[in-house]
Formats: C-alpha cells, structure tokens, sequence
C-alpha cells in the first residue's frame, strides 16, 4: 500500500464502483440493477440519483467512457432531473465520495446561492493557481497536470435548462501533455456551485490518499509518502 500526492493523479486504484457503492450504501441509498446492466442507486427521499453507467457505454468525456452519472430532482415524483454530472473511470474515488456526501446532507440538492467564485476560493484554498488569461474561470493545480474550468458543456450533458450556448463546470487530469486523459469529469450548467466547490476541495487537498496500483502515466508526477 502506497500514501501518495497529488490526489488528483492518484487514480482509482480500480475500485471506482466499488468505493462509491460502499459509500452511498454507507449513505443509506438504495440500489437497483437495471436492464442495461448499471448499477442505480437512489437517495432517501428519492431526490438524489447516482447510477455505474459503465457497462453502457453512454457517451465518452476527452474520449474516455463515463462510469459515474450522477443526477438531482426538485421532487422526487420529476421526470426531468435538474441537473445531472458525469465522471470517467480513472477519477480519485476520494473526490467524488466526498460529493456525494456532501449531496446527500442537502435539503434541497438543486438549490445553491454561492456563485462561480467560491469553486476558484476552494482551489486555491489548496495552493492552485488561477489561469492567467481567465483568472475568473480556469484554475490550474501548480503543477499544470489538472485543471478545473467553466466551459461550454460538451454534447449530450444534460440539463434542465433548455437554453442554448449554456456553461458549466467542466475537469481533467492530462499528466503526459498531448497523451489520453488520465480522468475527465463535466458539471451541467445547473449544479449549484457550492456542490462543486465541495468536489474541488476534495480535489485538491495536499492529504495523501492510500493506493495499491498508480496510473501508469502519473508515475513521475506521483509523490510517495509513505508505504504501509
């Protein structure tokens, strides 16, 4: 077992569905498998979804599948989810439990009133550099390997939102410049900021994260702080 930094080049030591299940078990979600062969996991009261869509194949984010949707209702009876968020394998499993979590302690998950500013605070709460040429939007971890952004949402992230030209948070991992991502995750415009004020942080905490297995392509990056 290895104690490394960053967080996020550490990977999901290939236990992404394993570790997210556990905790929304630990949450007291309930869970179905469905037809497509994905694992559906639904909130207390029924508000809250979080679905292992990897089997599917839905669509891909910088080319790699999505294996986590996760998605947020007004009333539980709604057919429409109000905003939805997807991550690709590959994403440190501490920053999306640390979501999820921070979800399910909301009365209302599709409500927020903190604007696009308090995503950038969490960041460089933890040392990240705001982009040079959109210090409003961009941030950067200080090793140029990851970044987190308001964009232009990529096709097929949906929102409840109809409007076109629409925004919404958008993160990566690319340790080898010019090689695949290492993990891609993509926010719809509705997500309220604080919840992804929350992903971030976790994102970026300096505290060591326990891995068995490293990404091959962070290797160099990765530094070990201890081995138990």
């Amino acid at each position: 077992m290895y104690w490394v930094t960053p967080r996020h080049l550490a990977g999901d030591d290939d236990a992404l569905a394993e570790w997210i299940g556990d905790t929304l078990v630990g949450l007291g979600w309930r869970m179905w498998p469905t037809a497509r062969h994905t694992l559906l996991y639904v909130s207390p009261d029924g508000l809250c979804g979080a679905e292992w869509v990897l089997a599917a194949y839905p669509f891909e984010l910088g080319g790699l599948p999505v294996a986590w949707q996760l998605s947020a209702r007004s009333h539980a009876a709604s057919v429409m989810a109000e905003w939805n968020a997807y991550f690709t394998a590959g994403i440190p499993y501490e920053a999306l439990a640390d979501l999820l979590v921070e979800i399910d302690t909301r009365a209302k998950p599709d409500v927020g009133f903190t604007g696009p500013e308090t995503v950038l605070n969490a960041l460089c709460a933890c040392g990240w550099i705001r982009d040079m040429d959109r210090p409003r939007t961009t941030a950067t971890d200080p090793g140029f390997s990851c970044s987190v952004s308001l964009e232009m949402l990529p096709p097929l992230i949906e929102d409840a939102d109809p409007r076109p030209d629409l925004v919404g948070w958008q993160a990566w991992a690319d340790p080898v410049p010019g090689a695949p991502y290492l993990w891609c995750a993509s926010f719809s415009a509705s997500v309220p900021h604080n919840l992804v004020a929350a992903f971030a942080s976790s994102l970026a905490s300096p505290v060591p994260v326990p891995r068995r297995t490293v990404p091959e392509s962070a290797e160099g990056r990765l530094t070990v702080v201890r081995r138990s």
